[in-house]
């Protein structure tokens, strides 16, 4: 688990604070007494886990866009942060093949760009940046991909992301290795495919289920056999803080690529995920299959993060089921019209309290 000493009064600078992750990242960094700014465009939704759970409020927001490079340097020379994480993108692969020259400039341009302003800065000692398990050029093989795996992608999103890969690696060798002793440490992580309350991202499976449940209409789902790495949010988050950590000890040490998947049983097929959540909800919903045409979609896709379970000492806290149930419980106290905010810190607060 993450070190909460550590964290006291450490400035953090969050890209893409507006967004699902980011907004969850943020409100556990507030919890743990960082300084926290953030950077991103203003949320993609109508409803949005920033403006729900007053994300913004406890800490510096600054609504601009990654791929203005004088604004980040702005914001890099005024808040002078120690730490970054740098979680701004364009998410969905479907989207991707709609808008392929936007998310190749976000991904990759904006990758460069956060780079850029914190080669420009003094203050800045680690740097971990968000890709994607999709980085991977995915063979449809039956067991995870590990980090020494090629980068590759069918799609724009997927190869965007290989692309984001090869460019923090290029940098942490060309610039980053070579500053001596004010060295910065820079290292990238791959999650599995995220869940959580508080996403409205459309095309993506839990929050169209949610939407299904609570409007009481009918769920139309496509690929129901493909297999994906499911895990709740808090599972990579509290990877990317403690490689943070490790990368502020001993940069030479931790500064690679690290994968941040689920246990192997959680790597579940579409069809079963529909099926749990709708049980959990306890009211039955219709589903259909999607007879529509659809982009191409990888089938098979699963991570192996022995490395950071043997290096990094992590590993998930939740199971599958535990955080479906997690979600449930997200999506009720919001219907209800709880305060968001005191649902999420109360659900950082019991992943925290998991012990081994």
């Amino acid at each position: 688990m993450t070190d909460n000493a550590f964290w006291q009064g450490k400035r953090v600078l969050l890209t893409g604070h507006t967004g699902f992750k980011g907004g969850w990242l943020s409100l556990w960094l507030q919890k743990k007494g960082a300084v926290v700014a953030g950077y991103a465009l203003q949320p993609a939704y109508a409803e949005s886990l920033f403006e729900l759970a007053s994300v913004g409020e406890h800490m510096d927001s600054v609504i601009a866009d990654i791929r203005d490079l004088d604004a980040l340097k702005g914001v890099f020379e005024r808040f002078r942060p120690e730490i970054v994480f740098h979680l701004a993108a364009q998410p969905l692969v479907r989207l991707s093949y709609v808008e392929p020259a936007e998310t190749f400039e976000t991904n990759v341009l904006g990758t460069v760009n956060l780079l850029e302003a914190v080669r420009k800065t003094r203050d800045c000692r680690v740097v971990v940046s968000i890709t994607s398990d999709k980085c991977y050029e995915n063979k449809e093989w039956v067991w995870g991909y590990r980090e020494t795996d090629p980068m590759g992608g069918h799609d724009p999103y997927s190869a965007s992301k290989g692309c984001a890969e090869i460019v923090n690696a290029a940098y942490r060798r060309s610039f980053f290795e070579a500053l001596g002793e004010r060295q910065i440490a820079l290292a990238t992580a791959r999650a599995g495919n995220v869940i959580g309350g508080g996403d409205f991202s459309k095309d993506r499976l839990v929050p169209d289920i949610m939407a299904a449940i609570v409007k009481g209409k009918s769920l139309n789902i496509r690929s129901p056999g493909a297999i994906r790495p499911w895990q709740h949010v808090l599972e990579p988050l509290s990877g990317y803080m403690l490689l943070a950590e490790k990368l502020w000890g001993s940069p030479k040490d931790y500064a690679q690529s690290w994968n941040f998947g689920p246990a192997a049983e959680d790597s579940r097929p579409v069809r079963w995920m529909v099926e749990k959540l709708i049980e959990r909800w306890g009211e039955g919903v219709p589903w259909e299959l999607d007879s529509a045409p659809n982009f191409h979609e990888a089938n098979a896709l699963t991570l192996d993060s022995t490395k950071a379970r043997v290096s990094l000492g992590w590993k998930p806290r939740w199971t599958l089921d535990q955080a479906l149930s997690a979600i449930v419980n997200w999506y009720k106290a919001y219907q209800r019209g709880d305060s968001i905010r005191d649902v999420v810190l109360r659900q950082i607060a019991a992943y925290e309290a998991v012990t081994d």
